[in-house]
């Protein structure tokens, strides 16, 4: 079995404080992808920098204090890969993979945007380089007799049934039109080639949700949206046999405002 989990963070030092130790020390994946780590690496404490058990890779963010993704393997990998090859993003602490026996994994921290200002424009040039990075490895990594997974904050919700209050945010960043299509054509056969395993083992189900707000009490009331999502090759979603999110049992105990995202693969 291969299990790959998906955590946006928000901020790995103040999410060590609330329990993502305890978590780690926990959990039963064999890689975990993180997003938000917002830290470079000496700054982090030792048990969260290289804790026992697993190799660690972490690519942060030029820009201090922001972004940054990180991956905890419970093996070397036979390579790591930071950036997609991109003048603009790779430095901005968004994207590392790294190579497994039959398995590419990535941790993707795609920017959120913010709808009719820069940062938007900044979100669609983002997009428009990595959709065809994201066919490209698949077809190198199909080549090797390899799968992929990519696993990550996407910050899109792709359809209605992946936020709460769908009709209030038509026009929000995260669930504009164009960003949606964006990510029908990453979903696409004929493009970027990937299955959303969550949704494909939970077709008809409003969420789960992996982000609240932590305004208000929008976790208490479950309104959130699905934007921490893991797609993989075909192939490899075929032998996902159970995919969900790891839901903390009360504010209280939550360590980041969204949910890490878990799959199980039958390889």
């Amino acid at each position: 079995m291969l299990t790959v989990t998906s955590a946006n963070v928000n901020g790995l030092r103040a999410a060590a404080k609330k329990g993502f130790v305890e978590w780690l020390a926990g959990t039963s994946a064999d890689a975990v992808c993180l997003q938000e780590v917002r830290a470079e690496e000496a700054q982090l404490p030792e048990e969260v920098r290289a804790p026992e058990g697993w190799f660690t890779a972490h690519a942060p963010a030029a820009a201090k204090g922001r972004a940054g993704v990180s991956l905890y393997l419970r093996r070397e990998p036979d390579a790591v890969r930071v950036g997609f090859g991109s003048t603009e993003f790779d430095a901005s602490g968004r994207y590392i993979e790294a190579d497994l026996p039959g398995v590419t994994v990535a941790s993707l921290y795609l920017p959120s945007g913010e709808a009719e200002t820069p940062k938007q424009d900044e979100k669609y040039r983002f997009m428009g380089e990595f959709l065809p990075y994201l066919k490209e490895l698949r077809t190198r990594a199909a080549a090797e007799g390899r799968e992929v997974v990519v696993c990550g904050d996407w910050n899109i919700a792709h359809q209605e049934a992946d936020l709460k209050n769908w009709k209030a945010n038509r026009k929000s960043a995260g669930f504009l039109p164009e960003e949606r299509e964006w990510l029908t054509r990453v979903l696409d056969e004929a493009e970027g080639g990937y299955v959303d395993v969550v949704r494909s083992l939970h077709p008809d189900q409003e969420g789960p949700y992996s982000w609240w707000s932590y305004r208000g009490r929008a976790f208490d009331n479950d309104s959130g949206w699905r934007i921490d999502l893991i797609v993989s090759s075909p192939r490899l979603a075929e032998r996902c046999v159970k995919a969900y999110v790891e839901r903390a049992a009360s504010h209280a105990e939550r360590w980041s405002d969204h949910a890490p995202v878990t799959a199980v693969f039958d390889v």
